[in-house]
Parts: structure tokens; sequence; C-alpha cells
């Protein structure tokens, strides 16, 4: 029986000891708990990407809501200009008017008194005539 014993133990796969087996088991855990350690990991980054986007999307959204602000600030001021612009012009053509009723009156007053000159120079040119005629008479 020799031959056959040394072909039983070639055919026979090796004996595994029970430390093997326990440290093979410990192995798997690990293994287990480091895929669902990167599966957690994995979930977290996506969440946090997924928290950014919608941070950055709110982000964009309140600039874009700013920005709309700004423009329909810029607008209103420009409004404001105008008629602020408008304003001064009535203004200006206001003053304007005055003044030329003004120059007007002036004139007017001026005319009014070269009348008085001249009629109140006739009346004295009138007397000295009447006077010469009346001396001649005499």
């Amino acid at each position: 029986g020799q031959p056959c014993h040394t072909l039983c133990h070639v055919e026979s796969p090796p004996k595994i000891t029970l430390r093997e087996k326990k440290r093979e088991k410990k192995k798997e855990k690990k293994k287990k708990k480091k895929k669902k350690k990167k599966k957690k990991k994995k979930e977290k980054k996506k969440k946090k990407e997924k928290k950014k986007r919608k941070k950055k999307k709110k982000k964009k959204k309140k600039k874009k809501k700013k920005k709309k602000k700004k423009r329909k600030n810029k607008k209103e001021k420009k409004k404001e200009k105008k008629k602020e612009k408008k304003k001064k012009k009535e203004k200006k053509k206001e003053k304007k008017k005055k003044k030329e009723k003004k120059k007007k009156k002036e004139k007017k007053k001026e005319k009014k008194e070269e009348k008085k000159k001249k009629r109140k120079k006739t009346r004295k040119k009138k007397k000295e005539i009447i006077i010469i005629i009346i001396i001649t008479t005499v």
C-alpha cells in the first residue's frame, strides 16, 4: 500500500487549519467593511455635490434677481433724471419768458416816458407861441 498513500496524498486538497479559516473570515469582513465605507463615502460625495450644485443654482438665481433689480433701478434712475432734465428745461423756459415780459414792460414804460416828455415839450412850445402872439398884438 505505499503507492496508494502517495497518490491519495497528492489528490487530496491541502488541509486548512482553523486559524487560517478565522483569518480568511476576518479578511472577508474587512473587505466588506471597506466596500461599505467606500460606498458611504461615494454617497456622501454625491450628496455634497448635489448640495453644492443647489447652492450654486440658488446663488445664480440670487445674482440674476439682483441684476434684474439693478437694471430696474437703473431704468428708474434714468427716468427720474429725464424728468429732472425736463423740469429744469421748463424752469429755464419760464425764466426766459419772465425776462422777456419784464423787458417788454420796461420798453413800454420807456416809451410812455418819452411820450410824456414829448407832450410836455410841445405844450411848452405852444405856450411860448401863445405868449409871442399876445405880445405882438399888444
